[in-house]
């Protein structure tokens, strides 16, 4: 059944359905790492830095460009005809249609696909940091479809030169969470891993951090975030601090953090704080791509919500400005919210 567009009816997708998008997506994304590993090893790592365009979501590297191209031939030999998808991809700007097969209508699709190709570019592009491959598959609904539509969900890791090991961590809606590791050195070879978020009911002695990762609307942001530890927790009986901050400018990286128990609390602000200071640069926030594998930290156990505590229910486009919260369990989350809540609304409205 090829679903209306101009209705608000939600087709869902079958557990066999979901499984076997699952796996074609997990393919798509193995085959996008093989690609960006094999260009790194062919050409001066300055080459992966020269700017390739700048669009109203962000500005596009050369290494980007590689990751996009992969993804065009990948969907060109492999994608299941079956389900012809319209593809939405940081990238390509919000008026351009993307559809698989080539040619088909976008009213004709049965599904939507939303396409972070490396997330965390600025940190991968001069080796610093692992950067991440998203993409997140809805059922078809038009300009009606949200983040919170989206059932399929997959991030692969895309490792620095210094390490052998890639992990790849898909989910369905109500279907649980996998995790494999790729060992880069040795064809590939995967085994299955355990992730496990902390359990932990408070963020003292561990991290928990408010995103600032630009000079722009930093210092606002810091304050967000000195003020909202000192009232959950008091001011610090020494020098040394008892919370920890991380700016891992990579939002699949930091759902990473927290799936992995490393972080226990993350914060994106950023729309909230540049809107106080009268910026309204776009290109410098996270957008609905950057958290289309938030259904990997719902299936966990986790707890990702606006900063209100509503759902995720962004557009799913390219330019639409994101806040987001990440708790590492349900008791941090009714620990902090309240309070991150009333910071928010004495230092950011």
């Amino acid at each position: 059944m090829i679903p209306n567009r101009n209705s608000d009816h939600r087709m869902s997708l079958s557990t066999e359905e979901k499984a076997h998008i699952r796996e074609q997506v997990c393919a798509l994304e193995l085959f996008i790492l093989k690609a960006i590993l094999a260009e790194r090893e062919q050409i001066h790592p300055s080459a992966l830095c020269a700017i390739s365009e700048v669009t109203a979501a962000d500005t596009i590297y050369a290494i980007d460009r590689v990751a996009e191209s992969a993804i065009e031939t990948w969907f060109d030999e492999h994608w299941d005809a079956n389900w012809p998808i319209e593809v939405i991809m940081e990238g390509l700007e919000d008026d351009a249609s993307l559809t698989f097969p080539r040619g088909t209508a976008v009213e004709a699709t049965k599904l939507k696909c939303i396409i972070d190709p490396i997330d965390g570019t600025r940190g991968i592009m001069y080796d610093k940091r692992a950067a991440w491959i998203l993409i997140g598959i809805a059922p078809q609904r038009g300009a009606a479809n949200t983040i919170a539509d989206i059932e399929v969900a997959v991030m692969t890791e895309i490792p620095t030169t210094r390490q052998w090991r890639a992990d790849q961590l898909s989910a369905t809606k109500h279907g649980g969470i996998q995790t494999i590791a790729f060992d880069i050195r040795n064809d590939f070879y995967a085994t299955r891993v355990a992730l496990s978020a902390s359990d932990a009911a408070e963020v003292n002695h561990a991290f928990g951090t408010v995103c600032r990762f630009f000079p722009a609307g930093s210092v606002l942001l810091s304050q967000v975030e000195d003020t909202l530890w000192e009232r959950l927790y008091g001011t610090p009986e020494t020098p040394s601090p008892t919370v920890f901050n991380d700016q891992y400018i990579s939002t699949g990286g930091q759902f990473y953090e927290i799936l992995s128990g490393h972080d226990r609390f993350i914060a994106d602000l950023r729309p909230e704080a540049f809107r106080k200071i009268g910026l309204s640069t776009n290109n410098l926030t996270a957008h609905p791509y950057d958290v289309a594998t938030a259904l990997l930290l719902t299936e966990a156990g986790c707890i990702v919500e606006k900063p209100n505590g509503e759902a995720l229910d962004y557009p799913l486009d390219c330019t639409t400005p994101v806040s987001w919260v990440a708790y590492a369990n349900q008791a941090l989350a009714e620990g902090i919210r309240p309070t991150l809540q009333t910071v928010m609304s004495e230092l950011l409205d």
